[in-house]
């Protein structure tokens, strides 16, 4: 059993930044694919980010890319999504997940589920 708690969200100008933390508990935490989703009122949860159980590899939504970085401390059991030339469009709540594989939170077969964070960009 794994449980995810997000922090770090707010609000921010456009241009701005953020980082997202995910701390996670759970003896097997080590052992999971990590990820960031996000989800807007009314529309389908969407996958950010993801990465391995080693933070050797990661995966970005195009939408992302280059603005976007995601990252884990596996002795801190936390893991980090760093936000940068943030847009309106960002705007969501973002849900840290736990899957077996990058695969696996990549195509939404993630495990375990955080409760949010809210991140709010203005124009």
């Amino acid at each position: 059993q794994v449980q995810l708690v997000e922090s770090g969200g707010g609000l921010v100008q456009a241009g701005g930044s953020l980082r997202l933390s995910c701390a996670a508990s759970g003896r097997t935490y080590n052992y999971y694919g990590m990820g960031w989703f996000r989800q807007v009122p009314g529309k389908e949860r969407e996958h950010v980010a993801c990465i391995t159980r080693y933070g050797d590899s990661t995966y970005y939504a195009d939408s992302v890319k280059g603005r976007f970085t995601i990252s884990r401390d596996n002795a801190k059991n936390t893991v980090y999504l760093q936000m940068i030339s943030l847009k309106p469009e960002d705007t969501a709540v973002y849900y840290c997940a736990a899957g077996l594989s990058i695969s696996a939170v990549r195509d939404g077969r993630a495990i375990y589920w955080g409760q949010g964070t809210q991140v709010t960009v203005s124009s």
